[in-house]
């Protein structure tokens, strides 16, 4: 059974810094793309980081390029979101989710992503 549990969300500071774990198991990353997600109250999701593992290429969403650092252990099997200098408009709940057969992260935002997690709640506070 394929499980992602995320993880490491909570409240903080404008400017202030979260790290986020997607474990996950059941999967092995060089079949798979692992996206993180985030939707907003009223608004639609969206894709905010790409890991691919087969060729460990990366991605990022324009509003949070130079913030946000997506990394992995694969001893551990999860994929890690580094969220730095962040603003009141990352608040969401972030999502990741695995699309197998993904070896780049080229438009990964529109991927078949057969696995999500339940999400966990980023709120920053101004």
């Amino acid at each position: 059974e394929v499980q992602l549990v995320e993880s490491g969300g909570g409240l903080v500071q404008a400017g202030g810094s979260l790290r986020l774990s997607c474990a996950a198991s059941g999967i092995t990353f060089d079949d798979y793309a692992i996206g993180w997600f985030r939707q907003a109250p009223g608004l639609e999701r969206e894709g905010v980081s790409c890991f691919a593992g087969s060729i460990g290429d990366t991605d990022y969403a324009d509003s949070v390029k130079g913030r946000f650092t997506i990394s992995t252990d694969n001893a551990k099997n999860t994929v890690y979101l580094q969220m730095n200098s962040l603003k009141p408009e990352d608040t969401a709940v972030y999502y990741c989710a695995a699309a197998r057969g993904y070896y780049d992260c080229s438009a990964y935002a529109r991927f078949d992503y057969h696995y999500w997690g339940r999400g966990t709640q980023v709120t920053v506070s101004s």
